[in-house]
Formats: C-alpha cells, structure tokens, sequence
C-alpha cells in the first residue's frame, strides 16, 4: 500500500500527503534521525510523537552491525524494537560505507569494506542491502547505490552512475522476492530510488530519466551536501526536479539547515533528513525563529526567556535560557536532551508550518519573511 496524493502546488513547491501501511505523512516532511534506532540525545521513540515527528529515519549499516539485523527480525522488526508506530525510512547504507569504510573495494557485486567497529571484513551489495532492510522491516528501504565526494572526475561520476542504475534494478528485483516471501516482517516495503551525478548536470538528468522508468514508490536525491557549494546544490536540484515524477514523493537525502529546508521546498522537495538539528543541538547550538543560538553564550547566564519565545515545544513551555546554558556549563546529560527536544521540534514544526502557507496559498510571504532570519546566527 502506497499513495502519493498532490494536493497544492505554488509554482514548483509542492503539497502532499504520502499513505503508507504504516501511517499517512504530510508533505513537505522532515524525517528524524534515529540512525542505531534512537535519536542521539537521550531521545526515545516515546518523545517524538509530542515534537512533532512524523517519520523515523534509521540506518541499515548501523543496526547491521549491532544489534544485528536478524537480531531486530528475531524481535519482531524495527518498528517493535524501537517502539515507533509511524513510517521509518532506513538508509541502504551506502552512504556509511563510502564514508566510515577506510579500505573499500567496489566491484560489480557490490564492496567490500572494513567495519568501522573493529575492522572485520564485510560485503554488501544490492540484494545484502534490501535482505538486512527486508529484516529491520521498514516501511520505506533505500536502494545500494555508490555516493561519490565533490568535486568528482567526470569520467568516474558517469561509470559510477551507470553502475549504480544497474545496483537499483537489482534492488528492485530483490525486493520484490523478499516481500513475497513467507515471514517477511513487512511485505509492503516500499524501494525508493537515489539520483546521483556529482555536479553534472547532464550525468543528472540522464540519470534521473532512467531511474524513473522503473516505476518506484519515490524517488531521492543523492549525493549532495558532499563538498559542493549550497548555490551548486540549489542549481542541481533545480536541473534535475523537471524530470522527477510528479505523483510520486521527492527526498532531498542529508539535507540541510532550516534555509536549506525552506529553499529546497521552494525547488519541488517533499522529504528530507539531516543529523544537523541533534548534533547542533548536543553542542549548544539551537534553532529559532529569529536564527541559531549558542547556548554557552554568557548573555543567557541570567535570561529567564525560552530558548524561543515562539516556540511551543516541551523544552521552552518550561524551561528558562539560563537553565539550559547552566546544565550545558555543567555538562549534564539533560542540557543535550532538551535542546535537542527543541531542535527537532523546530524543524519539525517549521515543515508543519510550510505545509500551512501551501495550503493557504501563502508559501511565497512565508518564504519571503523568514529566509533571512533561518539563515541567521545570533
């Protein structure tokens, strides 16, 4: 069961509502990033409902190797494990491999790399990928696919992509047989496709043309926010949108800022997820309306506001600025907690209210008024 309703579109920013077996998301949407299953932070499945979650993201690599995913199998899936109820997206982990593995060495089958744990020696293509995504159970599983560092050589983007085409076809046939299988912890595991080409644009539309024959539930942006500049990203998601499917969910993967967020629902993105608003947070730094605060700043030492006067969230409904910085000065376990309660509550609430100017038709005042501020460091 999958449904990707269009609902409103103000020039190129869409309004959606995706329909899964495991919820409904409306889109835009930010996905939040429990990569081993929680998010990093002290935050449990139990907290996101009250910040505004509507989507899980965890990650195949990680829980690949530890706990195990036929450990997570064993007790009941992914969704059992962690005790969230809505969509959880998992990353093919791909992007972990091309990053964390020191020593790799990618052939036509897939790569084999050294665990980052302790070293041992681990392959994982395509059908490995979808097998341990097929066991976690998530509602939604990422394709294998190669993500190359910017600047890359051109003649090596354009094989890489030609290589992870073939990759996606071969995920695709691998999760089709393990969806039909008997015991499959959930047999409507969506596959979503990932666009990649570096820089290039041409590498990027041929790419995307091809991808979208095969008919998948959704379709992702790769390999950005890997050593281009924001104008770069901005211009490849604007090259390749025109040739995304219109009626099917559009992912931005690792992306980005609240201006980011903002910018990208502007060119036509509907998904995204990015580990920014945790790790910031768990460093002091927080999100508003008015732009990002430093916590340790020796200004909020007596500053009895909310980190937000406009916020809602748990965090600034009861706590004070010269508490939070406190407990950071303090370093105790709860300043990181908090403030990354209210990163993700801010993003998430910052989606919610994108979806409100859409559906208001309102988007282009909204964008005009806070671009600015999200973009701003007090």
């Amino acid at each position: 069961m999958a449904r990707f309703t269009l609902k409103k579109q103000c020039c190129c920013a869409r309004r959606g509502e995706f329909e899964t077996v495991h919820g409904t998301v409306q889109t835009p949407a930010f996905m939040n990033v429990a990569t081993c299953g929680a998010i990093k932070g002290a935050v449990s499945a139990l907290d996101l409902k009250e910040i505004k979650c509507q989507v899980q993201l965890c990650n195949t690599y990680h829980l690949h190797l530890r706990p195990g995913d036929e450990n997570v199998k064993a007790l009941g899936g992914i969704h059992k494990f962690t005790r969230w109820n809505g969509p959880i997206l998992t990353d093919s982990g791909g992007f972990q491999v091309f990053s964390l593995a020191k020593l790799r060495n990618i052939k036509e089958e897939g790569v084999t790399f050294a665990s980052h744990i302790d070293g041992h020696k681990i392959f994982m293509g395509p059908e490995e990928s979808m097998k341990i995504q097929s066991n976690l159970g998530s509602t939604i599983a990422m394709a294998f696919d190669e993500c190359i560092e910017n600047p890359a050589e051109y003649g090596y983007t354009k094989s890489s992509c030609e290589r992870t085409y073939r990759w996606l076809v071969r995920c695709k046939n691998e999760t089709a047989r393990l969806n039909a299988l008997e015991g499959t912890v959930n047999p409507d595991q969506l596959l979503f496709g990932i666009n990649q080409g570096s820089t290039y644009k041409d590498l990027r539309t041929d790419h995307m043309k091809k991808i979208s024959e095969l008919d998948l539930p959704g379709y992702a942006i790769g390999g950005l926010a890997v050593g281009e500049s924001t104008e770069e990203m901005y211009d490849i998601i604007e090259t390749v949108e025109p040739f995304m499917p219109k009626d099917r969910p559009r992912y931005l993967m690792g992306v980005g800022t609240p201006a980011n967020i903002l910018e990208s629902v502007r060119r036509g993105i509907d998904l995204f997820d990015c580990v920014m608003p945790s790790r910031n947070a768990r460093h002091a730094h927080v999100f508003t309306w008015e732009g990002c605060r430093n916590m340790f700043n020796a200004k909020y030492a007596l500053d009895e506001a909310p980190i937000d006067p406009e916020c809602g969230c748990p965090v600034c409904r009861n706590f004070s600025r010269a508490y939070i910085r406190h407990l950071f000065k303090s370093e105790e376990m709860l300043a990181m907690r908090l403030a990354v309660l209210h990163n993700l509550y801010f993003y998430n609430h910052l989606t919610e209210r994108i979806r409100e100017a859409l559906d208001s038709d309102s988007f282009e005042e909204f964008y005009k008024h806070h671009i600015e501020a999200l973009g701003r460091r007090i």
